[in-house]
């Protein structure tokens, strides 16, 4: 993991704004939801091998809530510099495009008008992105590599830091202003390398990974369930069908709740964007 956290480190600078396409003749004509590839079951399967996963560095991937286009980012090859690249969904087709070298963790936004990259963000325009933004006060002094919202405006993020004990925080609007960003409590803070966390839309669950002595090798994803009294409860392994003895990591739900995607380091070098039927959420929540 630590590999990871140096890479969003040298990765958060100025966003091109402008997507540049690139590959159109060669890339396979897919058609259909989710870039036209077979649903997957409860066991986590390798999202489009070949023509996102493959064997060089894909990661972070997330859908817009319309289902039209989704952003991850590519390494190796020719992507030596990490590049934010989007799929979108036109003219009855999926064509990839470029979107900008060398950025953050990316996280649309519930209602889809903002593009968060850690402490940065873009608003949804006419044309497309605006310009790269700041968070500011009081985000500036945290190291966030993923930022998350809620359809409330809650934001939960991480702390980038070299001994990977960064604490997962949230912060809310109060009176249409930040607070000041909270530690969430033990039962998320627990361990070391709890990272990449992803607030559920109606704030009822919260995903992460890090990991913990009931792992299944190294990083592995969490789930907590918020409690009546608006607590966490205790953190839940989503299992083996979902970890493994690799880093697993960068968990979310897609904008229609059916599938889970998250990303696996299946060798040195090689990440892959794996993706799970999301029932398992409703398996998982107490009773």
């Amino acid at each position: 993991m630590k590999s990871i956290y140096t890479f969003i480190f040298m990765s958060l600078t100025i966003l091109m704004t402008i997507s540049k396409s690139y590959g159109h003749d060669n890339f396979p004509v897919l058609k259909g939801p989710y870039l036209g590839q077979n649903p997957p079951g409860k066991v986590a399967e390798v999202f489009a091998p070949g023509i996102v996963s493959t064997q060089y560095f894909e990661a972070f991937g997330v859908f817009t809530p319309n289902l039209k286009e989704f952003y991850f980012v590519r390494g190796g090859e020719k992507n030596k510099k990490h590049t934010l690249v989007v799929i979108k969904y036109e003219n009855n087709r999926w064509i990839e495009s470029v979107v900008a070298p060398r950025v953050g963790e990316p996280f649309i936004s519930p209602d889809g008008k903002i593009m968060y990259l850690g402490k940065k963000y873009m608003e949804r325009t006419d044309s497309g992105w605006s310009e790269v933004k700041i968070l500011g006060v009081p985000f500036e002094e945290i190291r966030i590599m993923r930022l998350t919202a809620s359809s409330k405006g809650i934001y939960v993020f991480d702390e980038a830091t070299k001994d990977g004990n960064g604490a997962l925080r949230y912060s809310r609007l109060v009176d249409g202003k930040r607070e000041k960003p909270k530690i969430l409590s033990k039962e998320i803070n627990t361990g070391k390398w709890n990272a990449h966390p992803f607030i559920a839309p109606d704030e009822s669950y919260l995903i992460w990974d890090g990991e913990r002595e009931d792992g299944y090798g190294e990083s592995d994803l969490y789930i907590s369930f918020r409690q009546k009294d608006a607590s966490w409860g205790p953190a839940i392994n989503l299992g083996n069908n979902i970890n493994s003895q690799f880093e697993d990591a960068f968990g979310s739900v897609t904008p229609d709740g059916k599938y889970f995607f998250f990303y696996r380091t299946v060798s040195p070098g090689n990440l892959d964007i794996f993706w799970a039927d999301a029932q398992f959420i409703e398996t998982l929540r107490p009773k």
